[in-house]
């Protein structure tokens, strides 16, 4: 790879894009004081290091990197409860700007270490001055409960590489479990929750 900053750009607009579209959906909702099944959004580009690492570890050359490395750009999609991932995965599949090559549903089929969250990888197409240009990203989908046992993991993973002491391990399903009993609590009260944030929404627009 001679030059990064050139390779890395696409992906960049791509997920700087990504949030401003996604972003708009959720205030497409609030805006008409519905409740959006999309709490909040955030996006990154891996860093250089990272991608090297990645190339390395999994042997992916150089010349296939766009289509075999598919998390360069990523998304992420925090929702309130499970059922609002579903509706955001309905959502991103009926959209025109981008088109859904593979998905994978963790949250129905949890990883043996605990983790849930759903992943959709889409190609999205950028319009650049010289013609269209087709980008790969991957979206992670999950509940904020999902999302805080994730950021856990990915911290301790520094730290044990993926070679977890079984007490850590234990633990660490054990929680996972209790999140997902967290979001399922949450579900079973999620319409008066709702009503509690349209009413919230309605006042906070008086007092404006």
């Amino acid at each position: 790879m001679q030059d990064w900053d050139l390779f890395l750009w696409p992906y960049r607009e791509a997920v700087s894009e990504l949030k401003i579209k996604l972003r708009a959906l959720r205030e497409s909702y609030l805006i008409k004081g519905e409740h959006s099944p999309i709490e909040f959004v955030v996006g990154r580009v891996k860093t250089v290091d990272s991608i090297k690492e990645k190339m390395e570890r999994r042997v992916i050359p150089s010349d296939v990197i766009e289509t075999d490395m598919q998390d360069i750009a990523g998304i992420r999609i925090m929702c309130q409860f499970v059922d609002d991932i579903y509706q955001v995965v309905e959502l991103l599949h009926n959209r025109h700007d981008m088109h859904v090559i593979e998905e994978r549903d963790y949250i129905q089929n949890a990883k043996p270490s605990g983790y849930r969250s759903y992943h959709m990888v889409i190609e999205y197409t950028l319009f650049l001055p010289d013609g269209p240009k087709n980008v790969i990203a991957e979206i992670q989908i999950r509940t904020l409960a999902m999302n805080f046992w994730a950021t856990v993991e990915h911290t301790l993973n520094y730290k044990y590489q993926g070679k977890y002491p079984d007490d850590v391990s234990k633990r660490l399903k054990s929680a996972a479990e209790a999140a997902y009993q967290l979001d399922e609590e949450m579900s079973s009260i999620k319409e008066e929750v709702r009503e509690a944030q349209r009413i919230f929404t309605q006042t906070k627009g008086k007092e404006q």
